[in-house]
Order: C-alpha cells, then structure tokens, then sequence
C-alpha cells in the first residue's frame, strides 16, 4: 500500500500566515511503517488543461496572479507555492490511477476543492479531484464517479466543474453560514448550522450518505478535510475526534457496499490544536487502509 505526500515540499508563507503547512509532514511521520510514502509527482500544463481553462494557465505560468487573484487565493502566488500545487495535485492523480488499479488511491495533500476551472480561490490553485476525473476520461476511465466532500466548507469550486456532468455526482456536507458565502449547487447540498455536534451531523450524514449512493459510483473521491473538529479556526462545527472517525466509517462502509474504488484526499483541518489536526487526519488514512 503506498500514499502520496508532499512533505518534502517547501511554502514560503508570511509569518503568523494561518495555513497548516505542519499537518503535512505530521500525517506523513504518522503513517510511516503503515504506508509506502512516496513523494507526489507533479502535473504537466498539459493535465491541468483537461479541465482547467487555457486562459487561467496562460496567467498561472506567465505573469503569474494578479494580487487581487492572490487575496481571492489567500496565499501569496509565489514560485513554490505553484511548484507544490503541481505536485500536489499529482499526488490526487496518481492516487486515482492507484484506485482502479487495486482499490485504493492515498494523496496526503489535495481536496483543494475551491478553486474553479478559471480561477483561484480559497488555498486552492487547482481543482485535484477535477483534473484527476479528466485525466481518468482521457486513460479511457468512463465509470460513475461520486464526490464525497465533508470538509467543512462548500465545495464550490467541485460544484461547478461536474454540475453539466451526468457522470458525475457531487456530495457537499459543510457549515452552511461558512465560507464561501456565495453556494454553488452540488447534486447534493447538505449546509448545516454553526455549532453541530457528534449525533446531529452523523444522523444528517446518514442520510446524505444513502441518497448520494443512488449514484452506484464506481470509484468514490473522499474529501476528507479535519475542519469538521471542535476548536477548529475556520470549520464552525463541533465534532469530537471520535465522531470524524465515525464519519469516516460511514463513507468507508458505503464505499464497501457498494464495491467502489476509493480514493481519499486530505482537505481542510486549522484546529488550535495542531497536534489534534494531524491525529484527526491520521486516524481517517488509518481507516481506509483498514476498509481495503
């Protein structure tokens, strides 16, 4: 079993910047002796193209983004900001190719589900589960595919690449009154209010969970972002550390069921406690390699 990583990867970020550059290297320590760590390959223009517009990689590998595209990005567009999204993004796609070959894909990195096929947003440069789809289409891949995205924002971005797409089905379970303030329509939206604890968001999950997997997907992309946590800086919800795990056994149960191959990314997790963050994330790759 090997996972993807890009732990060795560096990001200038200014000081105090709130970007969880550590969780990366904390999960990665975390799976060693569990996992093959295998560092991400990076992404030609050329993949990226499948689905993002040809405009916005002209600005990405000319000039660069404008300031006004970086605050929208909430990362300064730099060199090796671009350098590690590449592999990044690579790492969801190799992941992917891993899927169909044995039934599950490991990207310690991705879910950068915010960013659409002409612009940056929200940490994310581009969108992984989106190119992975279409470099799956172009290898020939022309299986049902369902996105399952429990980070704790919206998956805007995700939203709006597959909404004309009968392929693919798109599940979004996040704190309503977060970011983004503008909802795209996912196939399925489920926003829930601030403050939702263990029972309520495993009961509501349920029942998502049941109408999403209608689809009969054949291979399943699971978002599997942390900011779901208590305490989180930017999730708005309250889960315990034992109830992410019980929603991950529920996404990893219906994955089973239904035969499907798998492919887990990281997404989000800003918790105060980084210690909590990198356990969180840990225990969620923990559970799919035990679901394999």
């Amino acid at each position: 079993m090997r996972a993807y990583t890009t732990a060795h990867l560096p990001l200038d970020l200014p000081p105090g910047h709130p970007f969880p550059i550590y969780k990366y290297q904390g999960v990665a320590e975390a799976l060693k002796g569990l996992v093959e760590l295998l560092p991400a390959p990076p992404l030609d223009r050329e993949a990226l193209a499948l689905a993002h517009e040809e405009a916005y990689l002209d600005r990405v590998f000319g000039e660069g983004l404008s300031r006004a595209e970086s605050l929208r990005l909430g990362l300064p567009f730099t060199p090796l900001f671009l350098h590690r999204a590449l592999h990044a993004a690579g790492g969801t796609v190799a992941a992917a190719l891993d899927a169909l070959a044995g039934g599950l894909g490991l990207n310690l990195a991705g879910g950068t589900h915010h960013a659409y096929p002409d612009r940056a947003e929200g940490y994310s440069l581009f969108n992984d589960v989106a190119v992975a789809v279409a470099v799956l289409r172009q290898k020939g891949f022309q299986g049902r595919v369902l996105v399952v995205d429990l980070d704790a924002h919206q998956g805007n971005g995700t939203a709006v690449f597959f909404q004309r797409d009968p392929t693919v089905y798109t599940l979004s379970v996040h704190a309503e009154r977060n970011y983004p303030l503008k909802k795209e329509r996912s196939h399925l939206d489920l926003g829930l209010p601030d403050g939702v604890g263990d029972a309520a968001y495993l009961e509501a999950l349920s029942r998502a969970l049941e109408e999403a997997f209608r689809f009969r997907p054949e291979l399943v992309f699971y978002n599997a972002g942390v900011d779901v946590l208590a305490n989180d800086r930017f999730g708005r919800l309250a889960l315990s550390l034992e109830g992410v795990l019980r929603r991950d056994l529920l996404v990893l149960k219906k994955v089973q069921e239904v035969g499907a191959a798998l492919v887990v990314v990281m997404g989000g997790g800003y918790n105060r406690d980084p210690d909590l963050t990198v356990a969180a994330h840990t225990q969620t790759y923990r559970a799919a390699i035990s679901f394999r």
